[in-house]
This record gives C-alpha cells, structure tokens and sequence, in this order.
C-alpha cells in the first residue's frame, strides 16, 4: 500500500514504524523541526519537511497514488483539511485524528460522514473505553478483546505467591487440559517471546493468555487471582479521559476525582451527577490520606503529564491501593512501567495506533492490537477460501517461528488449536506474532 501520513508526533511516528516493518511504502509530512529529524534519522521511509495541509505539498507526497492517508497532527483543523482534500485526490481511505469529541457526533454539522472522512479517531474516548475494561478485569494487567468479545486475551503479572511458578508450560497444559486457554507470550524484564511447550514460567513473568469470555474466572483461579469488586475509585486529572471514565463509572461506583485546574474542577462538578470532585494536587501524599485513598479499592492516574502519573501511582503503591492504572503519554516510558510495580497502564498512543492498524491491513485482518510495552501484536484474521493456511493441518504448514495462533472461534466453538488443527474459511483466528512475522502470516492467511 502507498501510505502517506500527516503528523509525525508519538502515533504518526510509531504507526510509520509498524507499517515500514509490514513493507508498505509510507511517506511522512512534519513541519515540526524536532519530530522531522526524529522521523527522517530512524524510519525507512520518506520524510518531507513541510505543511501537511498544502496541496502542492500533498503532490510532492504522491497524493494521486496513495491508497490511504492518515492525518495526526496536534490541530483538528488540520487533520480534518488534509481528510476532505484527499478525497478531492480521490485516495481510498482517510483515517483523521481529534481532539474535539463533537466531531464524532452524528447531529453535529461537522462530522466523518458530512466530510467523506472514512474513519474520524478520538483517542480520549479510546483511552477511556481502555481504563473502564481494565477495572471490569481487576489483576488483569492487560484485557482485549477479539471474535466480537467472544476471545479475550489477558495479560497476567506473575508473583511470588502464583501456585504455577516453575510448571513448563506443557505441563500447565496437561495439568488443567479441561480448561481452554493458551499462554501465547511472555515477558520477562525487557524480552518478548513466543513461548514454546518447553518454557517455565517464573516469578515477575508477565504472561499473555488467550481465554474463551466465560472462562476468565476460571483461568485466573489456576494462577492464584481472582477479580474483587471494585466499588470505591479514585481519579487524578479532570480532563477528557478522566470525565469520560467518571461518567462511564459513577452509575455503579464511588468516584472521587482530583484535579488542579479550579476551572476544570467547577465545571466536572456541573457535568458528573455523582462523583465527588476535589480541587487539589494529586502529587500531595496528605491530600491523598485525607480523602481516604487507603479505602480506594482503585488509583487511576490521567493527567497529561507522565510524570505526575507516575509519582501518584507509586504513592497509591505505597499505601496498598489493591488496583493501579497509569495513563502513559510518552510511549517510551512503556517498557519501565512493569519494572517499577504498577498493575497496568494504558497509551493513548498506542491505542490510538491500533484503531488506525485495523483500517491497514491487508487481506481479512478484523482486528490489530498492540500492548505497550511489548514488542509484539495479537492479530485477528480470518482465512480466504483457498489460503494455504487452509489447505494443510498447522503442524504441516511452514508456520513462523515467532508467531502461534492462539484461539480459534468456528460459528460459536472457542478452539484452541494443536497440530492437527486444519483451519476453515470463515474461521476467526487469533494470532500472537513478533513484527518480523507479520508479513509470513499474512501471506499463509490470503
């Protein structure tokens, strides 16, 4: 595919990088100084120095043979410009980044539809949706969602007190062969890989599992976890992504939220029906302990700034708040997180890459996600009628090494595939592969 992409910001930049592995030719505009030279200096792939909105400069880009432009630069205005020119280019899809949620609204005069615009991305209602399913899933440290929410793949933090530590991994499977799951990756410090039946599990691994949806409660009993009711949560930061969590929540929960802004904490008061909103800083231990943070059965940190996240977090820690969930605005902080102690995180970033990745691919790719933090993504594919995927059973295929098919939903069945697996057209298939193995699949499954 011919890919041009406006904005070479955090997602600009990492979604040039997911696609240059994949062998797509991509084109990058930036008029940022700092992030041109960061884009030009590591990314295979054409960087121009210049305004994304120019259509002389969309020309220079080869804006008559791309197939997709995607627009994510800091400035709605612009990204929503650069969307409704490319369809004067007659590209074949425009995928635009906002900030502004009125844009997604289907009674607002300005939206994707009344623009031509294929796919308009919010990413505080992205990272929102992502906090709000990490608390539904308490010791997940990770939760997606594939086959129409049928699949769920887990990502588990292994402790000291985890009955499975030391078990190869086709002994675990031996062990609970009644229960369907599969352990698709482990991260040990800072190395993904793809397990193999071999491999034994040990303490601070962080393990991805593929589970049926009914089946969670189960698989996470093997591993010593169970979920606890969340009912008391604390949120840092007032903005989008703390409003829309809030919202979402405040039904069902006791919510507090805490926000330095005097402004911003009138108006959430005005907003919220039930939560309870405190003008302070988060980053103060005492007003933490006065609003009763060690009666919290949840820390979710949201501010824009990485570092105020952080620090609260690590306080949250310190006073046994039995859930934590930082947002993370800077993607390279991802790979510490795990290190310093805190149960999840979440990249608007990198969520935001995935929602885009599903509009990419090439073939019948449904769903793409990356984990931060993890130099891998879970694919969700479904085999085209005369694909060599189907043609043999998997212990015959020439399947990449660093890549395995996790889970197999046909019609209603939750599968977990062995060797002598034959997958069907039709089936949708969830598969665990490193980036260098993502071209291979994608050629076995068309």
């Amino acid at each position: 595919m011919y890919i041009i992409i406006i904005g070479a910001g955090d997602v600009g930049y990492n979604l040039a990088k997911t696609l240059c592995y994949e062998r797509h030719d991509v084109v990058i505009i930036e008029k940022g100084q700092e992030a041109y030279a960061r884009a030009a200096d590591s990314l295979d792939a054409q960087v121009i120095h210049d305004n994304g909105c120019s259509f002389t400069v969309l020309e220079k880009a080869g804006i008559e043979n791309a197939d997709l432009l995607v627009a994510v630069t800091d400035s709605d205005e612009a990204n929503l410009l650069a969307g409704m020119m490319a369809k004067q280019y007659h590209v074949g899809k425009t995928v635009v980044r906002v900030k502004n949620r009125e844009f997604l609204r289907s009674d607002s005069p300005v939206n994707a539809q009344k623009l031509g615009i294929d796919l308009i991305i919010h990413p505080e209602s992205i990272a929102a949706h992502g906090a709000v399913r990490l608390l539904r899933q308490s010791v997940a440290t990770d939760i997606i969602e594939f086959a129409g929410g049928e699949i769920i793949l887990m990502g588990i933090q292994l402790d000291k007190n985890t009955p499975i530590l030391k078990k190869r991994l086709i002994d675990l499977a031996k062990d609970y062969r009644h229960l369907a799951f599969r352990t698709v990756a482990i991260q040990r410090k800072d190395i993904t890989r793809i397990p193999h039946g071999q491999d034994v599990l040990l303490e601070n691994d962080r393990i991805f599992m593929t589970i049926p949806k009914g089946r969670v409660a189960d698989v996470l009993h093997i591993t010593g976890k169970e979920n606890i009711k969340l009912e008391n949560i604390m949120i840092l930061g007032g903005g989008q992504v703390g409003y829309l969590v809030a919202h979402e929540l405040e039904h069902n929960h006791n919510i507090k939220i805490i926000e330095s802004n005097q402004d911003k904490s009138e108006n959430l008061a005005e907003k919220l029906r039930k939560s309870l909103v405190i003008h302070g800083d988060g980053r103060d231990l005492n007003l933490l302990a006065l609003e009763g943070i060690i009666d919290m059965d949840a820390f979710i940190a949201l501010t824009g700034d990485d570092e105020t996240n952080l620090i609260s977090c690590l306080m949250a820690k310190h006073l046994q708040v039995p859930k934590i969930i930082s947002l993370i605005n800077k993607v390279e902080y991802s790979p510490i997180i795990p290190t310093i102690g805190i149960n999840s995180y979440i990249s608007k970033q990198l969520l935001t890459v995935n929602q885009i990745l599903k509009y990419i691919r090439r073939g019948d790719i449904v769903n793409v996600a990356s984990i931060p933090g993890i130099m891998a993504e879970a694919i969700e594919l479904i085999p085209k009628p005369g694909s060599k995927i189907t043609s043999k059973p998997l212990a015959e295929l020439k399947f990449p090494r660093d890549a395995i098919v996790g889970a197999v939903m046909r019609k209603h069945e939750f599968l977990i595939p062995t060797g002598d697996t034959m997958l069907r057209p039709g089936d949708q298939v969830v598969v665990f592969a490193m980036p260098a193995a993502i071209h291979e699949v994608e050629k076995l499954f068309n």
